[in-house]
């Protein structure tokens, strides 16, 4: 069962911060709607015990920090990029239009299989652009694993992959793959025709050089020709998809 990472080191540095006692921290949860009892603050700060989801947002808010600071992570995961924005499962769900129940298993499984409308409206609500939303559902290895595949082989058959993963339209993976397909054949012409020339050894290595640091930049590459699709927070116009 998914535990809300928590760092009782931050909730007592908050706290001391703010000025105030257990008692009063407890006594404005209460108010806030997420009635604790002072002991119980006490268990969240030496670590016995992990506050819920709605408690860590009411404490956030009574200590005047981001929960991402009481969390002690960067996030990393969906569960945990939600969290840092203060947004509850069923209201994420709302807000993007789906199943709560579909939304608790993308977040469990931590990967997200949601459509065009759907994803962008995640994004949105968490502040993530499409690229980093890739990296969080841990599948840039799979995406960078396609797009060689493409440049070495036949792009056109990595073509639907690369959307399954992307949400990008056809005609926009197909550019940047067609593209990339073409340059790094660029690298294999001017190495046979540096052999065929017998140029010395000097050659050879800068051509396999170039074509190293080119595989090295691969997901770069992909993202710099998708363009702003993929790095703005997020997808500034429908018209682009």
């Amino acid at each position: 069962m998914y535990s809300t990472p928590f760092s009782p080191a931050e909730a007592r540095s908050a706290r001391a911060r703010v000025g105030l006692t257990t008692a009063q921290v407890a006594q404005s949860m209460t108010a806030c709607g997420a009635p604790v009892r002072p002991e119980l603050i006490e268990a969240w700060e030496y670590g016995s015990q992990v506050p819920t989801e709605t408690q860590l947002f009411a404490l956030a808010d009574v200590l005047w920090c981001p929960p991402t600071v009481l969390m002690g992570v960067e996030p990393r995961t969906l569960a945990e990029h939600r969290m840092s924005r203060q947004i509850g499962v069923d209201r994420l769900a709302q807000l993007i239009g789906m199943d709560p129940a579909a939304y608790r298993a993308a977040e469990a499984a931590n990967r997200w299989n949601g459509d065009y409308r759907q994803t962008k409206a995640l994004v949105e609500a968490l502040g993530l652009s499409l690229r980093k939303l890739i990296g969080v559902m841990g599948r840039d290895e799979e995406l960078a694993g396609h797009l060689r595949s493409a440049i070495e082989g036949r792009w056109k058959a990595h073509v639907g992959p690369v959307i399954e993963i992307t949400t990008l339209n056809k005609t926009r993976v197909s550019d940047a793959l067609r593209t990339m397909h073409a340059e790094f054949a660029e690298f294999s012409e001017r190495y046979m025709g540096h052999l065929v020339a017998r140029n010395d050894d000097s050659r050879l290595k800068e051509v396999a050089a170039e074509r190293s640091a080119y595989l090295r930049r691969l997901a770069d590459h992909f993202w710099e020709l998708i363009g702003e699709a993929g790095e703005a927070p997020p997808f500034n116009t429908v018209t682009a998809y």
